[in-house]
């Protein structure tokens, strides 16, 4: 299969799942023990041998493909969409097996529970918050960008009087809000206060 559609279909798979997870952060906006909650009644559907090895399989794929495209694509001076679905593409390859490792490892050889606790202790700890905020953030931005760089390529016509252009953008625009929601709930007060070690 060529590496494009490889790309295509395993990014299909990974969507859902972060689509499911972005969810469940946003439930951080009513505190640790809401997130918890939601956190604890989507695990039965993706942390099950099944869908988890499904997961791996389709993150492995999605870095190998995504580096092979990266640089099959090298084009100077690429502006615009074009520029960004490249380098927000390399960033969510270089964080996905920077933070998948992080929790395997939380799991299997910390034997941590990685829920809300394991994954906002960086965020609300300084100075590790001033590396850890901008890390999260601009994954969150990264996968809209890069979204928003494949609807620009593959849209063809206007949707409520919005050219294929000013929908990317908008789309962009949402997940800069988005991850801005989310950086609030996950750093807000009342995570902090919540916080337990």
């Amino acid at each position: 299969m060529p590496t494009k559609k490889l790309h295509h279909f395993s990014s299909l798979f990974i969507a859902l799942f972060v689509a499911l997870h972005l969810f469940n952060h946003l439930c951080s906006l009513g505190g640790a023990a809401q997130h918890i909650a939601v956190m604890e009644t989507l695990r039965p559907f993706y942390r099950n041998v099944f869908a988890e090895g499904l997961l791996l399989a389709a993150v492995a794929v999605q870095v190998v493909s995504g580096i092979r495209l990266f640089r099959a694509t090298r084009v100077p001076r690429r502006k615009g969409f074009a520029a960004l679905q490249r380098w927000s593409g390399l960033y969510l390859a270089m964080f996905l097996l920077i933070h998948l490792s992080a929790v395997m490892a939380g799991r299997y050889v910390l034997n941590l529970d990685t829920n809300f606790y394991f994954g906002v202790a960086g965020l609300n700890s300084f100075p590790f918050n001033l590396f850890f905020i901008p890390y999260y953030g601009l994954a969150v931005t990264a996968f809209f960008a890069h979204i928003a760089a494949m609807h620009q390529q593959k849209m063809r016509q206007s949707i409520l009087g919005l050219s294929p252009g000013a929908q990317a953008k908008a789309i962009l625009f949402i997940g800069i809000l988005l991850t801005i929601v989310l950086m609030y709930g996950l750093t807000n007060g009342s995570s902090r206060r919540h916080m337990r070690y």
